[in-house]
């Protein structure tokens, strides 16, 4: 229901955290969702997912936290999966600007992986919002971080895949972007790799190459602009 906020865990619809479905959406939208934090259903726009690889370069670890934090300071909500590597750089990034975060969970809200993301899984529920399809009599199994990957999809308005290799989870949260019609950005360095073909099977579906935060701003609803001049080179 509009106006609706959650400051421990509740149970609802895809509908009630996203606003109205289309059919397609509805097709892929779990049930149910299990929700934790302090921010307001439907959840507001724009809401953009920063996802890569569990072992980024220093070079990836750089591009997320600057894309993140940049976007974040525009008004724009970072969501990630709580994985490590890029989905940790961005949570972090996103509340060190002071902006907002919500972490969409391969886990129940009462589990945590990895465990050494306890701390931040703590500081969203109670701060920002976390999310999950499984309850806690729900086994956790590799499966889940595929269905994580989709139900993140839908409830980002963009997706984004900083870093990854052939076969990476980021990889799937790709596909279930563009199967939802919904933008899809992977990062220039990505198709400057010889060895990787899924920047270019991606693009063939529509993705786009993006090199700077403004690149992605422009697609979104509700963005607040005027970030053409900022660029991952500037401190």
């Amino acid at each position: 229901m509009p106006g609706r906020r959650s400051t421990s865990s509740v149970e609802i619809s895809s509908e009630e955290l996203l606003g109205p479905l289309n059919e397609i959406e509805r097709k892929y939208a779990p049930p149910r969702l299990f929700v934790a934090g302090r921010l307001e259903f439907p959840l507001p726009h724009p809401r953009v997912a920063i996802v890569g690889t569990r072992t980024p370069s220093d070079e990836g670890r750089r591009i997320a936290r600057k894309l993140a934090g940049t976007l974040a300071r525009q008004g724009v909500i970072i969501v990630s999966g709580l994985a490590r590597g890029i989905d940790t750089e961005a949570h972090k990034a996103a509340i060190d600007a002071n902006g907002v975060t919500i972490a969409v969970l391969g886990t129940s809200l009462h589990q945590t992986y990895p465990l050494e993301n306890v701390a931040l899984q703590s500081a969203i529920m109670r701060s920002h919002l976390a999310v999950s399809q499984f309850d806690d009599r729900h086994p956790t199994s590799p499966r889940n971080f595929v269905l994580r990957n989709r139900t993140m999809a839908l409830v980002a308005d963009a997706s984004v895949i900083v870093e990854s290799g052939e076969g990476g989870g980021s990889l799937h949260q790709g596909w279930e972007a563009l199967r939802l019609g919904r933008p899809l950005f992977i990062h220039t360095h990505e198709f400057a790799k010889p060895r990787l073909a899924w920047p270019r099977e991606m693009a063939d579906y529509g993705a786009v190459q993006f090199k700077e935060p403004g690149d992605i701003l422009d697609f979104l609803p509700s963005a607040r602009l005027g970030l053409a001049a900022v660029s991952f080179d500037q401190a």
